[in-house]
């Protein structure tokens, strides 16, 4: 029942309706972490059944287990009695290793190699990169077609070979032009949309440090972060690709907390196994994806029951907000295009473009400011229908130097006015699905201009307005 992917087979070819998201358009998923498992210990009776409290409680659909599994001889039966608790439980689970997992007896290779052999485990092994245990798993959607999510599994190794530079390893640079190339592919199958994703991996990356102290952290941090003291750049990829929403890792046991960096959440499992040091009540994470959406819930459980509820990207989760949504309007005839107006002249504010003259007019394929004739002393207003498609609160933002303003169907929503170094303005807005009229204008005073206008909903990851979703009644004209 292996389904794991890796970067050196044709993507389509691998990925296979194993993964769907419910009915409901969720899919949970159960880490467990740290359950140094001692196949010799009293303890693993209770270990057992915390994890089969989880699994009955929960109901997850899949279960990851994050690092340090057996640590003590003999291994491979321990890994055999580990196993058997998500077989009886007729529960998938893939497999990410730590730093414990190969210091005796067996090595990485040996215990996938292992793994293959058992039911109900979905990872893989990987190739032609450091470490094992490099894949991952993809969720289609509620109707089994399109691949809706994708969740990484990553080896993040044990420990680096000089000792002179750290007690942990890193992930290493192949590892990680796997994933961006991994990414790139998905994205490309997904209409050039990154697709909701999560990572999972044993060693926190030092990032982890970041979001300690933030108001919207959830859950308690009793020890450092023991990460590399070699920063790999894993973390800079994943701000860049824009695709994985949270990272989940383990090998701190008195660590419990989530937090977001960077539009990234950085989070601890629970400590699972009594053989493991640590003060927390042994449990899991859980996370429950939403199909469709930028979005997801996780909380911990245990057997005392559900705490630190958390909502990506918001924080601490909180009820619903009641919205007055803006209607859409029915328009016919449009083309894909932006309508621009051209001005020039001296601006202090976006408001003296409703007595300037207009100079040129036309219609781009996006917003730009390459129609301007000048460098200095110029002006845009920009129209079109923006189409919105699914009913949500959408945010908007614009970063310019110098000044911008933001109307969705005649309403401000990003106000960035006034003479300015360049800066970044945000507001939100609850819409309809459908067609909304979309008004941007623009000044530039003296020295650098810059404009770019972006958006992001539970369903749309942040990015710059894409051109596919802006129309207008004019055909694209070639301007001078």
């Amino acid at each position: 029942m292996a389904i794991g992917l890796n970067a050196f087979q044709p993507l389509e070819a691998q990925i296979q309706q194993k993964f769907k998201f419910r009915g409901d358009h969720t899919f949970r998923i159960a880490q467990f972490t740290d359950i140094h498992w001692n196949n010799n210990s009293p303890k693993c009776v209770q270990t057992t059944r915390i994890i089969q409290h989880v699994l009955a409680t929960e109901k997850p659909d899949l279960a990851i287990l994050t690092g340090d599994i057996v640590t003590d001889l003999p291994e491979k039966e321990g890994w055999l009695a580990v196993t058997k608790i998500f077989i009886d439980a007729k529960m998938p689970f893939a497999v990410t290793l730590g730093n414990h997992d190969s210091e005796r007896e067996i090595k990485r290779d040996y215990i996938f190699e292992l793994l293959k052999t058992l039911p109900y485990f979905v990872g893989e092994k990987g190739t032609g990169m450091f470490g094992c245990g490099n894949y991952t798993i993809p969720i289609k959607g509620s109707d089994g077609k399109d691949v809706a999510a994708v969740l990484y599994c990553m080896d993040s190794n044990d420990y680096p070979h000089d000792k002179r530079i750290g007690s942990y390893d890193w992930i290493k640079f192949d590892q990680i032009d796997w994933y961006r190339k991994t990414s790139d592919q998905f994205t490309a199958l997904n209409g050039k949309m990154v697709v909701p994703s999560l990572m999972f991996f044993h060693i926190p990356l030092i990032e982890f440090n970041k979001v300690v102290g933030k108001p919207t952290t959830v859950g308690i941090k009793n020890e450092a972060v023991a990460a590399s003291d070699i920063n790999s750049g894993m973390f800079a990829s994943l701000v860049e690709k824009r695709d994985v929403m949270g990272v989940f890792a383990g090998h701190d046991h008195d660590n419990n907390y989530i937090g977001v960096e960077h539009d990234i959440a950085l989070a601890y499992g629970q400590a699972t196994g009594y053989d493991a040091y640590g003060k927390f009540e042994r449990g899991s994470r859980i996370i429950e994806l939403h199909e469709g959406e930028f979005t997801f819930d996780t909380w911990i459980r245990t057997k005392s029951g559900k705490s630190d509820p958390f909502e990506y990207p918001t924080g601490p989760k909180s009820t619903e907000v009641n919205q007055t949504y803006m209607p859409a309007t029915k328009v016919n005839g449009l083309k894909p295009g932006v309508k621009f107006n051209y001005f020039e002249g001296s601006f202090t504010s976006t408001a003296d473009l409703a007595k300037a003259t207009i100079l040129k007019t036309g219609t781009l394929k996006n917003i730009t400011l390459e129609p301007a004739s000048a460098r200095d002393s110029f002006a845009f207003e920009f129209k079109a229908w923006i189409k919105i498609p699914k009913k949500g609160v959408y945010g908007f933002y614009t970063y310019s130097d110098d000044g911008s303003k933001l109307f969705i169907d005649g309403k401000e929503v990003v106000n960035n006015d006034g003479p300015h170094d360049t800066k970044r303005a945000d507001g939100a807005i609850a819409l309809d699905e459908g067609f909304h009229e979309f008004r941007l204008l623009y000044f530039e005073g003296d020295s650098s201009n810059e404009l770019e206008v972006g958006f992001s909903s539970p369903s749309i990851r942040e990015c710059k307005i894409p051109e596919w979703f802006l129309f207008t009644k004019e055909a694209v004209s070639k301007v001078k």
